[in-house]
């Protein structure tokens, strides 16, 4: 069976095809988990699937019971948003609590630093 693509299905493709190849190379680099890794390489071959495909979405938002393709894909595009904001959040939260850690121990360590040269320095300007 031979498809014709239009422009808008091959730069797609395309640029699918290079985002799947980055993110297997971030993979072998890891640069990523491989668990993310995963994710979004199934991200873009489901992206891709879709693109060529698109009729197999309004099949799968049938079978779920949403009226239209569309529709499934703004759902769908809402919930990974969430969730992708959820994980921006919790890791905003997990460095503002590091660097909270990390400034209170370095103040603790310059303050015993600078304590005992202070402390002679002091001791000398009252000798005799």
């Amino acid at each position: 069976m031979i498809m014709s693509l239009n422009l808008f299905q091959i730069i797609t493709l395309a640029v699918l095809g290079c985002l799947l190849m980055t993110t297997i190379a971030a993979m072998v680099r890891r640069w990523v988990t491989r668990r993310e890794g995963v994710v979004w390489s199934l991200v873009w071959l489901v992206a891709g699937v879709a693109i060529v495909w698109p009729a197999a979405i309004g099949v799968v938002a049938g079978l779920l019971g949403i009226g239209r393709g569309a529709d499934l894909l703004i759902y769908c595009a809402v919930v990974v948003m969430m969730c992708g904001f959820m994980m921006v959040y919790v890791r905003l939260r997990h460095l503002r609590r590091d660097m909270t850690v990390l400034v209170r121990e370095l103040a603790i360590r310059d303050a015993h630093t600078n304590l005992e040269p202070a402390a002679s320095e002091t001791a000398k300007d009252f000798s005799p």
